[in-house]
């Protein structure tokens, strides 16, 4: 233990502490544009956390330098607080002034720490941004490179929790910027839109696709039947839109509020999770029975489609051929749907509300209108729906509960926890054991597959099947990790679920913001207390509209309805 000094109080914290994390412990907010504390590597380069420290001829970065015994801190002298106000008038000065119009406006870390700081004039010549450096080729996100603070947070959550390493710091001073490498544009590149670089931005320089007109325009279309579907992470994190506690369940409220936006029909993802789990645990004991490709991996992460297609397209069959239930709910919504309800399909309109900015390319891809028609017409995530119903004029936490409309709404809690790492896997092995024992496990709650380890294993016996061994992984980073075992043939699985995003879908790149694993714990709490205490059945196949809808139109699971509806192919792509 190292005993200093910060602010005339004496502070005791492990060697190897930097300033920052010292200053914290001590209840002292230091302000930082660039460090993160979930994240290792902390680039120091912001310089806003600057600190006085005895006997040092410059002022430090605090963020990136290690306390001492005895070592003499000053966070708050005239000469800190002119240099952090010099830093912030720097950054201001190369940033546009459209604050009131940017979607990160009431987020955006700069203009809170200018306000922290206490910035009041710029001294300095303002940048011209007549030229926008705007690029907009993605589904999925937008880069807005005259907002960038070169705070390199993208750069470090890519590379160390991601894994892909796309971005990385280009040029010098004001010519200085961030990019894919080559300057690529994102739609040319192996981003996989995961969107984490979004959550972890500062300011506005990386923002989703905001859709929100593309739904209102079709919301006021008289000849459109305008369906929702809500993943079940919306339902654990929506209401922090609202200044709701992290990790309220809001499923009533939600609901009520898409009938007051307009929508004909408020349905669920989560009853194509449930269909998901009944065709994907079929598959993988025809797969386990016939000597299929093994270990069989999930489907449902876009984002972790896109990263296997580009960095591992040797492992491509081991791919569930599921489609995400996303997916799965708009080739039905323009089929079953559109059957039992009279209306043609080509006057259906899908849109999802998705935890994650992939679901948007998820959506846009080539081969995802198995019906003849698109699955899916536009993807709005949490944070775009929260904006909508604001703009709606919606009091939204004092709405009433509301249920969901049939044939598409009903769902059991293992579909629930789809929005929680290990979810999907505990959800399979449930209904896995039933189909192939006959009987309910004795505890439904798989808790090893549980919780925010980056990976994570359990092995469980399955009646004639035997062990069945499992692993789960969340975070491209920790599926990179996960993979690299597979390949050399160190690790064998039954069975292998990755989520793109850590945390799964509850820390998607589409979730209110702030978000932190206290957070991402919180949201997956509330989906298993759906699960546990809400729900009346917690397995899939009890689902009672599942069981009509292969009674009355898919016959039977892997049948030739859904093969051709529910399952689909994946693509090698360059790297």
């Amino acid at each position: 233990m190292v005993t200093l000094t910060i602010d005339n109080c004496k502070v005791q914290v492990p060697d190897g502490t930097t300033i920052l994390e010292a200053a914290r412990t001590a209840g002292i907010r230091i302000p930082t544009l660039c460090a993160l504390p979930e994240l290792n590597h902390t680039p120091g380069a912001c310089r806003v956390c600057v600190v006085e420290v005895d006997r040092s001829r410059t002022l430090v970065a605090s963020c990136v330098y290690p306390v001492a015994e005895g070592m003499k801190v000053k966070t708050n002298s005239e000469r800190v607080r002119r240099a952090r106000r010099s830093v912030v008038e720097f950054l201001l000065s190369d940033h546009p002034a459209d604050c009131n119009i940017c979607q990160k406006h009431e987020h955006c870390e700069l203009q809170a720490v200018a306000e922290l700081v206490g910035v009041r004039t710029i001294r300095v010549p303002r940048t011209d941004f007549t030229t926008h450096r705007i690029d907009d080729s993605s589904p999925s996100l937008i880069r807005d490179a005259s907002k960038c603070i070169n705070c390199l947070r993208c750069v470090a959550v890519c590379a160390e929790v991601q894994g892909v390493s796309l971005l990385t710091p280009e040029g010098r001073g004001f010519e200085s910027k961030v990019v894919p490498a080559m300057s690529a544009k994102l739609a040319d590149s192996a981003c996989t839109y995961c969107g984490q670089c979004a959550v972890v931005c500062p300011t506005g320089a990386i923002i989703e696709r905001d859709d929100v007109d593309k739904v209102l325009a079709a919301l006021e279309d008289p000849s459109k039947h305008v369906v929702v579907q809500e993943a079940p992470a919306i339902r654990a994190a929506l209401g922090e839109e609202f200044d709701m506690p992290p990790g309220t369940l809001v499923t009533g409220k939600m609901i009520a509020a898409l009938r007051r936006l307009g929508f004909d029909k408020v349905f669920d993802t989560n009853f194509a999770a449930d269909l998901t789990i009944i065709e994907e645990g079929n598959e993988l004991l025809k797969r386990v029975k016939t000597g299929g490709k093994l270990p069989m991996i999930t489907s449902c992460s876009p984002g972790w489609i896109k990263f296997i297609e580009h960095f591992y397209p040797e492992l491509l069959s081991h791919l569930s051929t599921c489609k995400s239930p996303q997916q799965m709910f708009g080739a039905l919504a323009k089929t079953y749907y559109a059957q039992s309800a009279g209306i043609d399909p080509k006057d259906i309109y899908v849109a999802s509300i998705m935890p994650c900015t992939a679901k948007k390319y998820e959506a846009s891809r080539p081969e995802m209108c198995s019906s003849g028609y698109r699955d899916v017409d536009a993807v709005l995530t949490t944070r775009e729906l929260g904006r909508m119903i604001r703009q709606a004029g919606i009091d939204f936490v004092n709405l009433p509960d509301e249920t969901y409309d049939a044939p598409m709404g009903q769902y059991t809690g293992a579909a629930t926890i789809f929005g929680a790492t290990g979810g999907v896997m505990e959800a399979a092995l449930r209904t896995v054991y039933a189909v192939v024992t006959g009987k309910t496990m004795p505890n439904l709650d798989i808790t090893p597959v549980r919780g925010l380890s980056g990976v994570k294993e359990a092995a469980m016996v399955v009646g004639d099947l035997g062990e069945v061994r499992v692993a789960v992984a969340h975070g491209l980073g920790n599926a990179k990790k996960l993979l690299d075992r597979v390949v050399d043939g160190s690790a064998t699985y039954h069975f292998i679920e990755i989520m793109a995003c850590p945390g799964g879908c509850v820390g998607g790149g589409g979730q209110p913001l702030p978000v932190s694993n206290e957070k991402r714990a919180l949201r997956a709490q509330a989906l298993y207390l759906d699960d546990g205490e809400v729900q009346q059945f917690r397995q899939s196949h009890e689902n009672p509209a599942i069981k009509l809808l292969y009674e009355t139109f898919l016959k039977e699971p892997l049948g030739e309805m859904p093969h051709k509806l529910l399952h689909t192919h994946y693509v090698k792509r360059g790297v």
